[in-house]
C-alpha cells in the first residue's frame, strides 16, 4: 500500500513538473521577446515568475543575469551567470556572457578563462572568439587579440564589431595601413558605425592625413554628437593643425561631459603648455595623475609644465617618472633631452646618452631602408633637401633662410619638406627660394621617406633635431645617402644613420666630439643671420640713465637659478643697476611672478626688475634701446637673442659650459671678435659685466660699431658663411662618390 501510494505521488510530480515545464517554457519565451525589445524590467518579473516555480531553471536565471549586466548590476550579474552555468555547464552562450561581465569588471584573467571555455565548447562561436579578443586587447596583447578577430571574421566576414576592433588592435601595434582598411571594411557593411569612423579619424591622424581625420570624425560626431571621446579626437586633430583656440574649446566641451577622460586631459594639458597657460596645463595634468598615480602621460605633462617656469631639476624628476613606467615612451625621453640641456651638470657624455637612448629604444626599431644606385658624379648638381617644422617665424628658420637665399643654383637644387601645417610671411619666403616646396607635414614617415628617395635626395638636412615638429623617425629609415643635423638644435641626434653635424670649434670642441654619434663640420659659427637693418642706432642708456641697465631677452625656461644668483652678485656690485627680463611667456601671471620670486629671493630687488612679455618683432628689437649690456642665461644660452643684441650694439656676456647649448653664446660672441666677452666660469662672468659697467665709453664705441664688425666677420657675412657651407656639401658628397666607387668595385 504504501509503496502503491508513494508511486502515486510520484506520478503525479512527474505530471505537475511537465506541466510546469510546458507553462515554463511558454513564459521564458515571453520573457525573451521582452528582452530582445529592450523591456527588462518585464523580463525580469517573468524569469522571477518561472523560477518561483523551478529555482534552477536555466534560461530564466540565463536571462535574469543578463537583465542584471544591462541593468550595471555587475556583481549580481555574475552570480546569476554562474548559477546558470551550474545549471548547464554545457551552454556556450553563458560561459561567453560571464565573460562580457568579467570584462566590464575588469578580471581579465577570469574573462579570457570563459571565453576560452566557450570556445572549447563551441569552436566556431564569432562572439566568443571576438570576446577573446576584445579581453586581450584589454590585456594589452594585440597580436593575439588579431589572431581572434581574424578567426571570428572567418567565420562572419560582416561582424562589423569584430572588423572595428581588429582596427584599434592594428592601431595599437602602428600597422596603420592595415588598421584603415579594417575600419573601410567595418564601414563598408555599416556606415555609420560611429565607433569604425572614429577609428578611420586617429589613423588619418596618425598618418598626417589630416583631411580623412576631419571628414571622419565628423561624420561620426553627426552620429553621437554628443560623445566625448569623438570631441577629444577631435581636438587632438585641431591641436595637430596648430589651431589652438578650437582645441582647447573641443577638449573643454569634452570635458563638461567626461571629467575624467585621459584624452582630453592630455590635449587640454599640451594645447595650454604651448599658449604659455601653464597653471591651465598643472590643473590638467595633476587630474590625471590624482586619476591614476601611474599615468605616465600625466607625469610627463607636469615635467613639462614644470620646465615652462624654468624648474628643470623637478620637470626631469617628473620625466624620469614616467619613464621608469614606460620606457619607451617617446615624448618623455624627447622631453628629456631637451631639458638636459638646461642642467649645468649635464654635460656632453650626459647629453648624448639619453640621446643614444632615444634610438636604442625608438628609432633602432624603425627599418633602414636599401638605397638604390644612383650615377655617382662627385661634381653633379647636388640635390639637397631641408626637412624642417620651423619654415616660419621661428628662431631656426632665422638662421636657415639668409643661407637658402646665398646658396649657388648651379651647383645645388634645394628642395624644401615642410613638416609644420602653420605658415606666415617667412613661410613664402622660403617658398620663393626652394626649387621645389612639398608639404611634409601631410605625409606620413614612410610616405615622406618615399618622396624623398623619389626626389633623388643626395643631402638631407634635419633642422629640428629633437624638438617639436621634427622628423628624426624619417631619418632613421636613412631615405638619402648622406643626412646632416643642423641649424636649429644641432647638439647631436644620437643616431647611426645621422652623418655630419654643423656646428663650430666652441660650441662642440675637439675633447667632446668622441662622444656624438655623427662627424663634427665646422663652419665660421654654429649659426648665421641675416643683417638686421630694422634697428634703429640708440644711444647708450646709462649716459641719460645714471644707471646700468642690464637685459635678459631669453626664454624664461632658459633662466637658471645658477645664472640668477651671478646676475644677482653684479647688481649688488654695480650700485643702482636695473635688470629687463622680456619672454612671450611673462605674459602669464604664473610665470611671471614664479620668475619676479626666484630673483627676489636671490637678493635681486623688486623695484630694479621690469618684466616685459609677448610683442611684434619690430618693437621687440627696439626695446634694446633700453639696455647697456645682455647677460647670457646658462647653461641654457640663447642664440637668435645674442645675434639681436649684437646687432642692436648691446653686447652680450657668454660663459663656456659643460654641454653643447651651454657654449652656444660663447660661440656667437667669439665668432664677431668679441672673445673678451667670453667667461670661463660664474666670477670671471661677473668680473666681465662689473668691468665693462664702469666703461660708458667702450661701451657707446661698441655700439656705434658692433653691426659692422659683425658684417666683417665671416659669421656674420652670410654669403661667405653659405659658400663654406656649400664647401661642405660639396666635400660630403665626393667622399661619399669615392667610398660608393670602391665598394661596387671590391663587390
Amino acid at each position: 500500500m504504501q509503496s502503491g501510494g508513494a508511486g502515486a505521488r510520484a506520478f503525479q510530480n512527474a505530471r505537475l513538473q511537465k506541466k510546469l515545464q510546458k507553462q515554463a517554457g511558454a513564459v521564458i519565451s515571453a520573457a525573451a521577446t521582452a528582452y530582445g525589445q529592450g523591456r527588462y524590467a518585464e523580463t525580469e518579473a517573468l524569469c522571477r515568475q518561472v523560477l518561483q516555480a523551478i529555482p534552477d531553471h536555466f534560461d530564466a536565471t540565463h536571462l535574469l543575469g543578463l537583465c542584471a549586466r544591462h541593468g550595471g548590476r555587475l556583481e549580481e550579474a555574475r552570480q546569476l551567470l554562474e548559477r546558470a552555468i551550474a545549471t548547464d555547464p554545457r551552454s556556450h552562450e553563458a560561459y561567453n556572457n560571464l565573460a562580457t561581465v568579467h570584462l566590464a569588471l575588469q578580471n581579465f584573467e577570469a574573462a579570457r578563462a570563459c571565453q576560452e571555455k566557450a570556445i572549447a565548447l563551441k569552436p566556431n562561436f564569432p562572439p566568443a572568439l571576438a570576446g577573446l579578443g576584445n579581453t586581450l586587447l584589454q590585456m594589452n596583447l594585440p597580436e593575439q587579440a588579431i589572431e581572434m578577430y581574424d578567426r571570428a571574421i572567418k567565420l562572419k566576414p560582416d561582424y562589423t564589431d569584430a572588423l572595428c576592433n581588429r582596427g584599434l588592435a592594428e592601431l595599437a601595434l602602428g600597422q596603420f595601413e592595415r588598421s584603415r582598411q579594417s575600419f573601410e571594411r567595418a564601414l563598408l557593411f555599416q556606415p555609420r558605425h560611429a565607433e569604425a569612423l572614429v577609428g578611420k579619424g586617429v589613423v588619418g591622424l596618425e598618418l598626417k592625413h589630416y583631411d580623412d581625420a576631419e571628414s571622419a570624425l565628423a561624420e561620426a560626431l553627426a552620429i553621437r554628437p554628443g560623445s566625448a571621446k569623438i570631441l577629444a579626437q577631435r581636438g587632438r586633430l585641431n591641436y595637430e593643425l596648430q589651431r589652438l583656440e578650437p582645441a582647447v574649446a573641443d577638449f573643454e566641451a569634452a570635458l563638461a561631459i567626461s571629467p575624467k577622460l585621459e584624452l582630453a586631459l592630455r590635449g587640454k594639458a599640451q594645447a595650454c603648455l604651448v599658449m604659455g597657460k601653464t597653471a591651465q596645463a598643472m590643473a590638467a595634468a595633476a587630474t590625471l595623475i590624482e586619476r591614476n598615480p601611474r599615468s605616465e602621460t600625466g607625469l610627463a605633462l607636469m615635467g613639462f609644465a614644470h620646465s615652462n617656469q624654468g624648474e628643470m631639476d623637478a620637470a626631469i624628476e617628473y620625466l624620469d617618472r614616467a619613464l621608469a613606467i614606460r620606457p619607451d615612451y617617446e615624448d618623455a625621453i624627447r622631453g628629456k633631452i631637451f631639458l638636459q640641456d638646461f642642467r649645468a651638470e649635464a654635460d656632453f657624455a650626459i647629453q648624448q646618452a639619453v640621446r643614444r637612448d632615444w634610438w636604442d629604444l625608438i628609432g633602432s626599431k624603425i627599418l633602414r631602408r636599401p638605397l638604390p644606385k644612383r650615377p655617382l658624379d662627385p661634381e653633379k648638381q647636388i640635390v639637397v633637401g631641408y626637412v624642417a617644422a620651423e619654415f616660419r617665424q621661428h628662431s631656426a628658420a632665422l638662421t636657415l633662410l639668409p643661407v637658402l637665399r646665398h646658396h649657388d643654383e648651379a651647383n645645388f637644387k634645394i628642395i624644401c619638406y615642410s613638416c609644420s601645417p602653420s605658415g606666415d610671411e617667412m613661410t613664402a619666403k622660403f617658398k620663393s627660394l626652394a626649387d621645389a616646396w612639398v608639404d611634409a607635414w601631410q605625409l606620413s614617415d614612410d610616405e615622406l621617406a618615399d618622396r624623398i628617395q623619389a626626389d633623388n635626395v643626395d643631402i638631407l638636412i634635419d633642422v629640428s633635431g629633437h624638438t617639436t615638429g621634427n622628423r628624426l623617425q624619417v631619418f632613421a629609415r636613412k631615405p638619402a645617402p648622406i643626412q646632416i643635423t643642423g641649424f636649429g638644435h644641432a647638439t647631436g641626434t644620437g643616431m647611426p644613420t645621422m652623418d655630419y653635424v654643423l656646428a663650430d670649434p666652441v660650441f662642440i670642441p675637439q675633447s667632446a666630439r668622441h662622444l656624438l654619434a655623427e662627424k663634427v663640420f665646422d663652419l665660421p659659427c654654429l649659426n648665421t643671420i641675416d643683417p638686421i637693418l630694422e634697428v634703429p642706432p640708440s644711444d647708450l642708456p646709462m649716459l641719460r640713465n645714471g644707471h646700468v641697465t642690464f637685459g635678459v631677452f631669453n626664454r624664461v625656461n632658459k633662466i637658471s637659478d645658477e645664472a640668477i644668483q651671478v646676475w644677482s652678485k653684479v647688481m649688488r656690485e654695480v650700485t643702482g643697476s636695473k635688470i629687463i627680463i622680456k619672454h612671450t611667456l611673462l605674459d602669464d601671471p604664473l610665470v611671471r611672478d614664479g620668475l619676479l620670486a626666484r630673483l627676489v629671493n636671490q637678493g635681486i630687488p623688486e623695484e630694479n626688475i621690469t618684466c616685459l612679455g609677448s610683442s611684434e618683432r619690430a618693437e621687440h628689437l627696439r626695446d634694446f634701446a633700453k639696455v647697456d649690456m645682455s647677460l647670457d642665461p646658462f647653461p641654457q644660452n640663447g642664440g637668435i637673442s645674442t645675434w639681436e643684441s649684437l646687432y642692436a650694439g648691446v653686447p652680450v656676456v657668454a660663459k663656456l659650459g659643460n654641454g653643447a647649448s651651454s657654449r652656444a653664446g660663447a660661440s656667437i660672441v667669439t665668432a664677431v671678435g668679441l672673445g673678451d666677452w667670453v667667461a670661463e666660469d660664474d666670477d670671471s662672468y661677473a668680473a666681465i659685466a662689473c668691468k665693462f659697467a664702469t666703461q660708458p665709453d667702450h661701451l657707446a664705441k661698441l655700439r656705434a660699431d658692433l653691426p659692422a664688425r659683425i658684417a666683417a666677420s665671416p659669421a656674420g657675412n652670410v654669403e661667405i658663411y653659405t659658400r663654406e657651407l656649400e664647401a661642405g656639401y660639396r666635400q660630403f658628397w665626393r667622399d661619399y662618390c669615392a667610398a660608393a666607387s670602391e665598394g661596387s668595385d671590391a663587390a
